[in-house]
């Protein structure tokens, strides 16, 4: 059966990783991304890989009163949308979150607001069907703040509790809601960031790993799978301990 896979933040790297897979096994793909340009050139290349039909809407996902209409024009595409996966974000510079109000508001205001925005109104959709699956990309940022990007973990951190309860409250609905939580992962967001080799991961491994995890309707998952245990010993340190840390 061919799945109709609606992709926000299309462009990302782990995005047109998760693209390029359902691509190759000839999916409906509605995608939505700020960048015209950028979108086109997307598009045209997964349908060279395979998919059967490409959609695209040029959005802002800050422009929160464009989000029905998205949904609209989404809908009447595929009829259904089967899969939806919110895939965008912004790494904040945590110094400059510091001492610039306005560029924290802004920033937070995309990596939160609208992220809950589009959960919403997805929910809300989906909800009337009864049916379908909601990702989110989170981040194992926000499992516990750190000095070096507490402001990014805190945008993450109410990303997983959002999604933690429209999980409980959609399960009933029939439908399901995966919280993705990646670590390092080598895309052009941190191509700046001197990250370790050996803990970075490539898009398309993580893209692998969400796959997966939408088929088996996991709730929550750490790309790669050593981020679970890393997190968990994190999460343990005390917090006398834990401040006194470069963690």
């Amino acid at each position: 059966m061919t799945r109709n896979i609606l992709i926000m933040g299309a462009t990302s790297g782990i995005a047109e990783a998760v693209a390029r897979r359902y691509a190759e096994q000839g999916a409906r793909l509605f995608l939505t991304a700020r960048n015209r340009a950028r979108l086109e050139t997307v598009s045209a290349d997964l349908s060279v890989r395979g998919a059967r039909e490409v959609h695209s809407f040029v959005m802002d996902a800050n422009d929160y009163e464009r989000l029905p209409e998205l949904v609209d024009v989404a809908w009447k595409a595929f009829g259904t949308i089967d899969v939806a996966l919110i895939a965008y974000g912004t790494l904040p510079d945590q110094r400059r979150a510091d001492v610039d109000l306005q560029y924290a508001l802004a920033e937070f205001r995309t990596n939160t607001e609208s992220v809950i925005a589009c959960l919403s109104v997805l929910a809300g959709r989906l909800e009337l069907e009864g049916r379908g699956v909601i990702a989110v990309i989170g981040s194992v940022a926000g499992d516990r703040g750190r000095a070096s990007n507490y402001f990014y973990g805190a945008a993450k951190a109410a990303i997983d509790t959002y999604a933690s309860g429209l999980r409980a409250r959609l399960f009933r609905r029939g439908i399901h809601v995966l919280t993705i939580k990646p670590g390092f992962v080598s895309t052009s967001m941190t191509d700046n960031l001197n990250l370790p080799t050996w803990l970075t991961a490539t898009p398309q491994a993580v893209a692998r790993d969400i796959q997966r995890a939408i088929d088996n309707k996991k709730n929550i998952l750490y790309t790669p799978w050593f981020w679970r245990w890393i997190l968990l010993i994190i999460r343990w340190i005390p917090e006398p301990i834990f401040k006194r840390t470069n963690l």
